[in-house]
């Protein structure tokens, strides 16, 4: 294939990644932005295998891992629970680190292979490019083990804080720049495979201390880490395809992270210097003293019945009992009476960015009665229901008016503002963020505990 041929199909695989990351920014193109996305990457493999002069061994263990890949991926794609999703998605972002430390390896022991040897030594720039796609690599890696870990519920979600964590981490991000200097310097093996023990203990030392409320932006953060090693690579393996994905994949995983904590109220330096939350919480503890108003399936039927208009808020409790379908169900019974029903999602809902949207979607949930929580706080004062289905912390009154909070100033869903307020949990234990919510002790509040999928399907019942 010719060098011109082979530029003008990396710039068609490019723009189907444009056309992919365009599409996915909604529930409604989502489907046709994954077609865009598999596309481009089937032509970037077809035209990097065709500009190479492969062997047909080398061609058939080529076809062989992708056939193993292949099977890994769909086995897991059709196994895998929504609730699932996020550790998921964190050991893929692991997957691309590690393959990025060891194309970098493989380019240190077999320069020749990569043409970047210039004079007997491996060329200067390439130093750069090797050095920063390892580390960056290591980093994503260890850094997306443990956010695994802590989604899976295989590690606490509370944040570890080790004793200066800091002094530690300014010490091996210096080390870290000092090694990458010297390996520019020369190249031997000693300081590249410092570079990439360094990482591998940053990434680690990253994200041990950031809580469970944070775990959104890790996974978006995480997401930009593995687009930036694949970019750094790509310059090492000079393919045009994997320098624009990962610009690309780079670039958006930033811009997420930053409206990540923008809906937070957070700043990014903040996060990663140590999140706050965890799964336990001792102010939770109080209110188990504390009268609540707590209501039933049968109530909350009749009153929504009865009400012209509600806004549901689904939060990870839904996702954890799988009751997106019994909520659609319970939608379809209320515009049947006539009710006016939407959907409002957080930007932080769940453990990873669009989690809820997903979830709605899976549920066939029309997209125009789904609403962010810029287009839909406004109706809060006008619903007769405000229906919050295992969404704790993005629905709390103390981001607007407790300055002591923890989440003083956060963005919230302003649910409190409706005639009634439905809180399906499972008991009165705080959020993902540990901060106690006073909306379960007020007056327009109605608890109803148990499963939100049973509960759910109870009022449905009591609905027909």
């Amino acid at each position: 294939m010719s060098a011109n041929l082979a530029a003008l199909l990396y710039l068609v695989s490019g723009a189907l990644f444009i056309m992919a990351l365009r599409g996915l920014s909604s529930p409604a193109t989502s489907r046709q932005g994954n077609m865009y996305g598999m596309v481009g990457m089937a032509i970037a493999i077809a035209t990097t295998l065709a500009t190479m002069q492969l062997s047909p061994l080398v061609i058939g263990l080529v076809v062989l891992g992708l056939g193993i890949g292949a099977v890994i991926g769909g086995t897991a794609a059709k196994k895998i629970a929504m609730t699932a999703m996020p550790q998921l998605v964190a050991a893929f972002h692991s997957l691309v680190g590690l393959a990025a430390v060891f194309v970098a390896l493989a380019a240190f022991y077999a320069p020749e292979a990569f043409h970047i040897v210039v004079d007997g030594l491996i060329q200067p720039i390439s130093r750069i490019e090797m050095s920063l796609g390892a580390a960056i690599g290591a980093i994503t890696f260890t850094g997306s083990i443990i956010a695994f870990l802590k989604l899976d519920g295989r590690m606490s979600g509370a944040p570890i804080m080790l004793p200066a964590r800091h002094a530690i981490n300014i010490a091996l991000g210096l080390a870290l720049v000092a090694c990458i200097v010297l390996f520019y310097l020369s190249p031997v093996w000693l300081w590249f495979w410092l570079i990439i023990v360094i990482s591998l203990a940053l990434g680690f030392l990253l994200i041990i201390p950031i809580g469970g409320a944070d775990m959104p932006v890790v996974v978006s953060m995480l997401n930009s880490y593995s687009g930036w090693a694949a970019a750094g690579i790509g310059f090492t393996l000079h393919n045009t395809a994997l320098i624009i994905t990962g610009a690309l994949v780079g670039s958006s995983g930033a811009i997420l992270s930053y409206i990540m904590c923008k809906g937070m109220n957070r700043s990014f330096i903040s996060v990663i210097l140590g999140g706050f939350g965890g799964e336990s919480a001792g102010p939770a503890a109080k209110g188990e003293a504390k009268p609540v108003k707590q209501g039933s399936a049968e109530d909350a039927a009749f009153i929504m019945k009865n009400a012209g208009s509600v806004i549901i808020v689904p939060g990870y409790g839904m996702a954890v009992a799988q009751a997106q379908h019994a909520l659609r169900e319970m939608g379809d019974h209320l515009k049947e009476q006539g009710v006016t029903v939407k959907y409002a999602i957080h930007p932080v809902a769940g453990r990873m960015p669009g989690h809820m949207n997903v979830l709605l979607a899976e549920a066939n949930v029309p997209y125009d009665e789904v609403f962010e929580l810029e287009d839909i706080n406004s109706d809060f004062g006008q619903a007769d229901v405000a229906f919050v289905i295992g969404a704790n912390d993005v629905t709390n009154p103390s981001a607007k008016d407790d300055p002591q909070s923890p989440i003083y100033g956060m963005p919230v869903l302003e649910v409190w503002k409706a005639k009634t307020v439905m809180f399906i949990k499972r008991g009165m234990s705080s959020g993902y963020a540990g901060v106690d919510n006073p909306l379960f002790w007020r007056d327009n509040t109605m608890m109803l505990f148990g499963d939100a999928k049973k509960m759910t399907e109870e009022i449905n019942k009591s609905m027909g």
